[in-house]
């Protein structure tokens, strides 16, 4: 069933206890994906440990850690359907700390819901994922007002209109068309205008967050470029043999297809291909898929590593030209900073050999030739070395291998796209 209706990537970002797992759990409960006994199970669960609200969230946080400490950790993959498409969501932590997480996730999305709680509105976290989104390249956003039920007076228009308002000027500010972008008024925790319409908000006449996905629009399956297909992990599989895993990005992945892992160097023949446990012919742009490769051990690839054809291999980077955004450096950033880059599934360290230029973060026209140092606020074109083989591509060419967040000290410091990559011979 799931194969009939148009796939789409969806992920839920937004400040830490904005509500965003709830909302999930929502969607999952109503949308009939999870049945109420589930629901009712997590409730006792969530009642025992002093944590009545949780419920819904407890859905998405299926490890265990995350239920002791009440936050989402690891990206978690669920789906659902609409009367329209085949959603997966990838529920995004937002916590500080698993901010290198969330990119992974952002990264992959086709369309972001972003959750903003109505009471608190914009907090400094908001502003950093609007940003990211917009760097990491999702087009599409939805806006979540979440938790109507806790404004005072309870579902009050003006305060979804103050928090419309601040949210909009943040959207504009990173060059989204704020009147593309719908905006809605919702308590995941109540159910009102999740899927099912509510009574709460007479002055509300606009659509449900559910209607609202169902009018985004699927991406383009690049399945005319060349196959790219970064690694997320690697099993070795009893009377099977070596399993990567991963989502196509571009391209299509085929059995018999001889591929290279690069920056590894290893090549291999994908022998069968499987997207959950139902074996495919092929494998297209955004199935996340495991596949097994004849004449490769497990430990001769790993995470990080893009998969490519032997006659196309994917760009493993020497240096690279790219376009960066600092978003938050507690000082300034010169020429030998080297921080962590996170592009597709890799981390590597990579130093800033030099800075370019500066640019006017909303034209792009050039503020200043090779200045001595960026700090937040900063857009810059940058020439970065790898300290370690990577594979990065032009953003042009291939936009999902070519964004990265740069991360240190625990944060995310800039994001940014590649321009162009001087190869590694």
């Amino acid at each position: 069933m799931a194969a009939e209706k148009p796939h789409m990537n969806l992920v839920f970002i937004g400040h830490v206890d904005h509500g965003k797992s709830t909302t999930v759990g929502r969607i999952l409960l109503d949308t009939g994906t999870i049945e109420s006994h589930v629901i009712d199970k997590y409730r006792k669960l969530a009642e025992e440990k002093g944590k009545a609200s949780f419920e819904f969230a407890w859905v998405m946080d299926g490890l265990k850690e995350e239920r002791e400490r009440g936050v989402t950790i690891d990206v978690a993959h669920k789906k659902f359907m609409t009367d329209k498409y085949y959603f997966t969501i990838i529920d995004a932590p937002g916590h500080r700390d698993f901010v290198k997480n969330m990119i992974t996730g952002t990264s992959q999305a086709d369309a972001a819901v972003i959750v903003v709680s109505a009471p608190e509105g914009v907090m400094a976290q908001t502003k950093e994922h609007i940003f990211l989104s917009r760097t990491l390249g999702v087009q599409q956003v939805i806006i979540a007002v979440n938790k109507m039920d806790a404004t005072k007076p309870p579902y009050d228009e003006k305060r979804y209109n103050e928090v419309k308002e601040e949210v909009g000027k943040l959207l504009k500010n990173v060059g989204y068309k704020v009147d593309e972008i719908p905006f809605i008024p919702i308590s995941a925790f109540k159910g009102d205008n999740v899927v099912k319409n509510t009574d709460s908000m007479s002055w509300w006449k606009g659509k449900t967050l559910v209607q609202a996905l169902d009018d985004l629009t699927p991406p383009d399956k690049p399945t005319n470029k060349p196959l790219r297909l970064p690694v997320q992990d690697v099993y070795t599989i009893t009377g099977i043999g070596t399993v990567p895993v991963g989502r196509v990005e571009t391209g299509v992945l085929k059995p018999n297809m001889k591929v290279i892992f690069m920056p590894s160097n290893k090549v291999g023949e994908v022998k069968s291909i499987e997207m959950h446990h139902e074996t495919l012919l092929q494998a297209l742009p955004g199935d996340n898929v495991g596949f097994n490769v004849r004449g490769i051990a497990k430990n001769d690839i790993r995470r990080g590593d893009v998969a490519g054809p032997v006659d196309n291999p994917p760009s493993v980077a020497k240096t690279f030209t790219a376009q960066i955004m600092v978003l938050n450096h507690p000082s300034v950033l010169t020429a030998g900073y080297t921080p962590v880059f996170h592009c597709h599934t890799a981390q590597v360290a990579c130093m800033f050999e030099a800075l370019v230029k500066k640019l006017d973060p909303r034209t792009g026209t050039t503020k200043e030739e090779n200045p001595q140092f960026l700090k937040t606020g900063d857009a810059a074109i940058v020439k970065i070395m790898p300290t370690k083989p990577m594979v990065i591509e032009s953003a042009k060419e291939f936009p999902q291998l070519g964004r990265f967040a740069i991360r240190d000290m625990g944060q995310t410091v800039a994001a940014g796209m590649c321009i162009s990559v001087e190869k590694k011979n």
